[in-house]
């Protein structure tokens, strides 16, 4: 595999996400009304997000706790459909694993929904993350599980300039009052 995002055919991509927004369709992602009072989402939100990354992830281990395991990553992403789509293509080559980042925007209700496709399974990972952009950041939520108790997701797309990013993922068990980030990762141009 070479560097440049442009090399999986654009034929490809679209069928990949054609096939995603359908499963979206049928009710395996969030409704738009998930999120309160979003700002409107435009196509072309997620364009900073175009080309090669190299990632620094640092991901807790375990819940409620400083035990953070850190390990490289990468990323080529693409925006298609005229800024309506995003798809990321993330590896860890170190751990032998891949997964996709899709992002679409329900051009009517003017929101983003953020979805995940693990490689070693290919299945679509429900529940989406809904959100938008507002002030510079972009901030996706969904309710979920752990186990059998309910708890709040939340996704964020910060400190974006033209060659760096972040991401970090954090969980609600009281219904949002509190967050404990789980996942952040470093975004660099390469």
């Amino acid at each position: 595999m070479t560097d440049t995002p442009l090399e999986i055919p654009r034929r490809t991509l679209l069928q990949a996400t054609a096939a995603l927004a359908a499963a979206s369709a049928l009710g395996l992602g969030p409704s738009a009304a998930a999120v309160p009072n979003p700002t409107p989402g435009k196509p072309g939100d997620f364009d900073f997000l175009a080309g090669n990354w190299a990632i620094k992830h640092k991901r807790l281990k375990t819940a409620h706790t400083q035990d953070w395991d850190e390990f490289e990553g990468e990323a080529t992403c693409w925006t298609i459909l005229g800024g309506v789509a995003s798809i990321e293509e993330l590896r860890i080559p170190a751990r032998d694993f891949s997964g996709m980042g899709l992002r679409l925007l329900d051009v009517t209700a003017k929101v983003w929904t953020d979805f995940w496709v693990n490689g070693k399974s290919g299945v679509l990972t429900p529940p989406g993350m809904t959100g938008s952009f507002e002030n510079g950041e972009g901030i996706f939520s969904a309710d979920d599980m752990d186990g059998d108790k309910p708890i709040k997701v939340k996704g964020v797309w910060d400190r974006i300039t033209p060659a760096s990013c972040r991401w970090y993922q954090a969980v609600s068990w009281d219904d949002g009052k509190t967050w404990e980030e789980n996942w952040l990762m470093d975004w660099t141009k390469v």
